[in-house]
């Protein structure tokens, strides 16, 4: 994931640019703090207070330069514009967050408003077109059999939650302004692995991170990944109408 974000960074924006990122639903934070460490000015929003305190945690242990180009705040990613004013970013990342939004057209719009022209959208969801593989590999042919005709799923949390299909957030990202330019999968072979679970000796974990990032760019393996990475870009304004990044 991080690869896949810097990567898109480097293609969008001139080298050693420091950028203005919004990090919606951070979670424990560790996305912003490595962008925070790569000299960009960071701001971190995140609703759930454990979540936060952990963030605030790591963020105190960095050192002072970095400490000082990390914002955290409490808030909801659906509410962005009471927050912040539109444009206000460079890179706008919401990984992890939209299987827990059930309309999640709305939130879309209202990240693709804070980004300035040019800038880049990142979002990490469910894979909606994969939805029977977790199940079907695991033999549980009932599951696998519902899936196909549905985005909502129980996760491991056992939380009702739902999935997004490619072309639906295709479409929904070209409505709002910033039209899907790249699109990665992510956990190919890797879906089920515990966070947890003793890694495999370097030379090994090697071979399967190099595996992962050569399925999750290429057909037809990336289509069945357990999480999608799309990255859209805001489009210039002329006349009224948005123009799409580079004409």
């Amino acid at each position: 994931m991080g690869r896949q974000v810097d990567e898109q960074i480097a293609q969008r924006f001139p080298v050693g640019q420091r950028l203005r990122v919004l990090d919606v639903g951070m979670g424990q934070g560790t996305q912003a703090l490595r962008l925070a460490r790569a000299g960009h000015k960071v701001t971190g929003l995140e609703q759930d207070p454990g979540m936060l305190a952990v963030a605030r945690e790591a963020l105190a242990a960095e050192p002072p330069g970095i400490r000082d180009r990390v914002s955290l705040m409490e808030g909801d990613g659906r509410e962005t514009g009471a927050h912040f004013l539109p444009g206000s970013f460079d890179v706008v990342l919401c990984h992890g967050v939209l299987m827990y939004v059930p309309e999640p057209d709305a939130m879309l719009a209202g990240l693709a408003r804070m980004l300035a022209p040019g800038g880049l959208l990142s979002l990490l969801v469910r894979n909606g077109d994969a939805l029977a593989m977790r199940p079907g590999l695991d033999g549980d042919w009932k599951a696998a059999l519902a899936a196909f005709d549905s985005i909502d799923y129980t996760n491991r949390l056992g939380l009702d939650v739902r999935a997004d299909r490619l072309a639906g957030l295709t479409a929904t990202l070209s409505g709002i302004g910033a039209p899907l330019q790249a699109w990665y999968g992510v956990r190919v072979f890797t879906d089920g692995t515990e966070a947890g679970e003793i890694l495999p000796p370097d030379e090994e974990l090697e071979r399967l991170l190099a595996a992962e990032d050569r399925a999750g760019r290429s057909d037809p393996y990336r289509g069945v990944a357990a999480l999608l990475h799309l990255c859209g870009v805001r489009g210039w304004i002329v006349g009224g109408t948005t123009e799409p990044p580079g004409l």
